[in-house]
């Protein structure tokens, strides 16, 4: 999941309430419905820092909402993302809730991504593929991890699975 560190980074979502934030503002068909279609609690997420200098992965998170339900902001016209099509009956967009889980003991930035041989089909790593919500094999994901110096212990227990 990527969000541009000005606008909500790893450390907004660390210091919410319990370290949980719905992820909001999802303006896009595809990463929507993977979203809607795809993503149940338990899912483990890396929190990817777009847009910045440079960009790169920060952390870890989970998807702690049982179920994908309508984006709130897009009902309120004050909101950047007021959707005047979207209606409580028919919702456009849908987010679902995020929980913290770690910082990366190392931050890991695209160009490592790009350059490492096990992640070169990992999605972000590919030209083109600039969506906010991509899915994750799960050997990219603990090579990530182990790129950022964590063992298969170390994620376990960030996820509360020790």
């Amino acid at each position: 999941m990527k969000s541009e560190p000005d606008v909500f980074s790893i450390d907004d979502l660390k210091a919410r309430p319990n370290g949980t934030s719905g992820w909001d503002g999802v303006r896009n068909y595809q990463a929507r419905n993977f979203m809607r279609d795809e993503m149940k609690a338990g899912d483990r997420v890396l929190f990817y820092h777009s847009n910045a200098k440079p960009p790169g992965i920060a952390g870890l998170a989970e998807v702690v909402s049982e179920q994908p339900y309508p984006d709130p902001s897009q009902f309120k016209p004050d909101s950047d993302y007021y959707d005047p099509k979207a209606t409580e009956a028919k919702p456009r967009w849908m987010q679902v809730d995020v929980a913290y889980r770690a910082h990366l003991p190392q931050f890991i930035p695209l160009d490592r991504i790009k350059e490492d041989e096990e992640l070169q089909e990992m999605l972000v790593a590919k030209k083109g593929q600039r969506l906010s919500i991509q899915p994750v094999e799960p050997a990219h994901f603990l090579r990530v991890c182990e790129m950022a110096g964590l063992s298969v212990d170390d994620v376990e227990a960030a996820y509360g699975r020790d």
